[in-house]
């Protein structure tokens, strides 16, 4: 029986079956509500396509025929408000299934999702909706949620709508999809109309909305067949918030592409052992987190856990400390594959299930795309040196997958693709075997005396001491050597920051790593700062250290 995805997607081998090149169709009027999930619900439609764990421990499946017939409804419901094409609508839902709902009624809406972090402040919500132009808010009442979209909506006639518990004079969105009809007839939209809005930190500035279109989904398709592994019936996690880019690589598109099942924990908080047991219960097949996920997955006794289903692990967003990925290997025989990607794009780098790399590498650069680092002169660079990783158009058009404007900012969309390739602005080097290795964003990378220093790399090194939970490696303003390699340090418990410990976590980077990366200063501290997706933010540490450097 031929799958969906082979009508938009195919694989070009080598004759030892490796994957050297991709090939993709995107119908003109392709839609991937109607063309995979609806597909689905007909072909397959006692189908499980979704798994929900709720705060309450509560579980509910919902099949391919439930995922249409709901948000066929809540296509109507919005419509009814006045909702159209190319209308944006805020999610601001966490991990209620009611996102999957909404998401997939905005597609066949033809309207535009923008999915958004429950982190963001009123003030945020504000200068988002107002940015891109919203006409709803859908959120949960949860975590004081509602009162931020109350503040940040008021005086405006953006419709506010509320999943879950009511709240105040808010619409709500489970009434209004029980009362709307199932009957739905597809709303014509086209390839590339815009389909997502995803705002994103820059290095300066109000954060910015990348725009992606209809072709998005179909190059998620190598995400969850070579890199999670996910196939047809499978039960595939990922750790993200739906505000998330992340949800889109595994929570939703490709995944179902493949005709696997999404799981969603929803949980207030992080519990290594609950989401574990989870893992064992729920038989999860495929999985990808975070680095910090695994950091504690590894302080747990796995041995007590059941996860003889679990045949893949992934992980992404930030670099995965060696120790941590031996260790979770030594304990349930799963490697951890590293990937890489932006909010702007697709996966862009990673090892492929079946496939190793060298210990710190992310692997290779995924069939999809031609990258090369290049340097400051926009020159590819020789193997073994660093660079800024970029994208090469193959034919000089743009590749599905990557990011196809930033709304109102034509100007920088026109920068990121200067030279006719896309910059990433992060920096790597790769090997002569075609294994990229991470140095860090181009603003992260730490000069010092003349040497470049990537955080990750001394960051990996500090994770080697037992007494280490988390890092972070940062460049501080010196007078004489322009920065120092600083390491904000979170140590375990029932380990004492002192002089002593200063000292043993520098020598090991002067062991294991060079003289010149070592921290010339440690700080141990209670908590990192992180941004609204939960990633360490080295940002916020250079910005606090450049006051208090310019007060000493």
């Amino acid at each position: 029986m031929a799958h969906i995805y082979e009508d938009y997607y195919r694989e070009i081998t080598d004759s030892e079956g490796n994957v050297t090149g991709i090939e993709t169709r995107c119908p003109d009027n392709f839609n991937f509500a109607y063309d995979v999930l609806d597909r689905y619900a007909s072909e397959r439609p006692d189908g499980i396509a979704l798994v929900h764990r709720s705060t309450m421990g509560t579980v509910t499946r919902f099949t391919f025929a439930d995922m249409k017939r709901l948000s066929d409804k809540a296509a109507n419901a919005l419509k009814e408000l006045g909702i159209g094409p190319g209308m944006p609508v805020f999610l601001l839902l966490k991990r209620r299934y009611e996102f999957w709902i909404a998401i997939l009624a905005i597609h066949k809406l033809g309207a535009v999702a923008v999915p958004t972090s429950h982190m963001v402040s009123a003030e945020d919500i504000a200068e988002r909706t107002r940015a891109a132009g919203a006409k709803a808010v859908i959120c949960v009442n949860s975590e004081g949620i509602c009162e931020k979209v109350e503040e940040a909506l008021r005086g405006t006639d953006i419709l506010p709508i509320v999943a879950g518990e009511p709240y105040g004079t808010f619409l709500r969105f489970g009434e209004l999809t029980e009362a709307a009809s199932d009957a739905w007839k597809r709303t014509k939209t086209h390839v590339s109309d815009p389909m997502l809005y995803y705002f994103t930190s820059g290095t300066n500035g109000a954060p910015k909305a990348v725009i992606h279109d209809h072709t998005y989904p179909i190059a998620h398709i190598y995400t969850a067949k070579n890199w999670h592994g996910v196939s047809e019936g499978d039960l595939h996690l990922a750790v993200a918030d739906t505000g998330w880019a992340k949800t889109a690589w595994g929570k939703l598109y490709g995944q179902w592409f493949m005709g696997g099942a999404i799981m969603v924990f929803d949980y207030d908080r992080f519990y290594a052992g609950e989401m574990l047991k989870l893992l064992e219960e729920q038989k999860v097949n495929t999985f990808c987190a975070p680095p910090t996920i695994y950091k504690y997955f590894v302080l747990e006794d796995l041995t007590k856990y059941d996860l003889s289903h679990l045949r893949f692990a992934a992980t992404a967003g930030e670099p995965m400390p060696y120790e941590v990925a031996k260790k979770f290997k030594e304990a349930t025989g799963v490697t951890v594959r590293d990937g890489f990607g932006q909010s702007e794009t697709v996966l862009l780098i990673c090892t492929p299930v079946g496939k190793t790399a060298p210990a710190g590498s992310l692997g290779k650069a995924s069939p999809q795309f031609r990258l090369e680092l290049r340097d400051e002169d926009g020159n590819p660079v020789a193997d073994g040196e660093e660079g800024e990783i970029t994208v090469v158009p193959s034919d000089g058009k743009r590749p599905a997958g990557i990011l196809s404007g930033y709304l109102g900012d034509p100007a920088l969309y026109k920068e990121v693709w200067r030279g006719g390739v896309y910059h990433t602005g992060d920096r790597a080097r790769c090997d002569a075997d075609g294994f990229f290795y991470y140095i860090g964003r181009t603003d992260d990378v730490i000069k010092s005396s003349g040497y470049r220093i990537g955080p990750s790399e001394v960051e990996d090194l500090l994770m080697r001491s037992p007494t280490v939970k988390e890092c972070a490696v940062t460049g501080y303003p010196s007078k004489t050597r322009g920065t120092v390699v600083k390491a904000s340090v979170v140590l375990k418990d029932g380990y004492e920051g002192d002089a002593k410990l200063k000292k043993e976590l520098q020598e090991i980077v002067k062991k294991y790593g060079a003289i010149y990366k070592y921290p010339r200063i440690i700080e141990f501290v209670d908590d990192l700062p992180r941004s609204a997706s939960g990633k360490i933010s080295r940002a916020k540490i250079r910005e606090r250290d450049a006051v208090k450097a310019a007060a000493e």
